[in-house]
């Protein structure tokens, strides 16, 4: 299994010689609305996309949506729409997006239990929770998946989430082989962060016995850790060696654990 970091929360899975495009937001530089408007200047997406998705996006031949609605354009914009659309590429989803995905255009396949055949294996979904307090009604959640391949290293992705007690419990009770966790604490000018905090970080390394692979950072003006501050918080606890922090446009090969 491969794990390509394209841009925020888009990656690419290569697993079985299928290529898995994970929330894709495709759009060009600058051309997307801020997500903050008292202290940035700057329109989203803040960079480019990575050679490396022009490169892959040929081979790409399934998509899979965490959440979209609610005017979650850095999981899917209209680029993305517009790409899925064009190369009529089969998208996995939950009950809850097929319907909007499928007014789009786009070929849904949508996970009709919480435990779900996946290609030679078994996908899971896990709730996320996108913040707490009064902006919580006012987001859309989603989920994050778990990937249970043959031959293969167990994979969470977390999706959009803050630390919860559901997902604490899932991630000691399953212990994946790999983690993708949203590590850029994303927070409006007003509001809790939307995703994992310093501290969501640090303790989810004290859960997890796995690999934990961050992303959602240096591509959005909400985004309030950057790989560079992650860095130094990781170098202060002692968890360098526990975390990846891909660069955009990386490539990283995940193996099944020596024990």
């Amino acid at each position: 299994m491969k794990i390509t970091q394209i841009r925020n929360a888009t990656l690419i899975i290569e697993v079985q010689d299928n290529f898995i495009l994970v929330d894709p937001m495709l759009a060009d530089q600058s051309t997307l609305p801020k997500l903050r408007y008292f202290k940035s200047n700057q329109r989203n997406p803040l960079v480019g996309l990575p050679v490396s998705f022009h490169q892959l996006q040929k081979q790409i031949n399934y998509a899979l949506i965490t959440h979209c609605q609610k005017g979650h354009f850095d999981h899917l914009d209209r680029a993305g729409v517009n790409w899925l659309r064009k190369n009529n590429i089969t998208t996995f989803c939950t009950t809850r997006d097929v319907n909007y995905l499928s007014k789009k255009g786009i070929v849904t396949r949508a996970f009709e239990k919480n435990v779900s055949a996946f290609f030679n294996g078994s996908i899971q979904q896990i709730s996320a929770t996108h913040t707490t307090g009064w902006l919580t009604p006012f987001m859309e959640h989603g989920v994050g998946y778990f990937i249970k391949l043959e031959n293969e290293p167990s994979l969470y992705l977390m999706g959009d989430t803050i630390l919860t007690d559901e997902i604490r419990e899932f991630i000691c009770h399953n212990q994946p082989n790999y983690i993708v966790a949203p590590t850029g604490k994303a927070q409006f000018d007003l509001g809790a962060p939307l995703l994992l905090s310093e501290e969501d970080i640090i303790e989810l390394a004290s859960l997890s016995t796995g690999i934990i692979i961050a992303n959602h950072m240096d591509a959005l003006d909400h985004c309030r850790i950057s790989r560079k501050d992650l860095a130094i918080i990781l170098k202060e606890h002692h968890l360098v060696e526990r975390f990846i922090i891909p660069n955009d446009g990386e490539t990283l090969a995940l193996h099944l654990p020596n024990w």
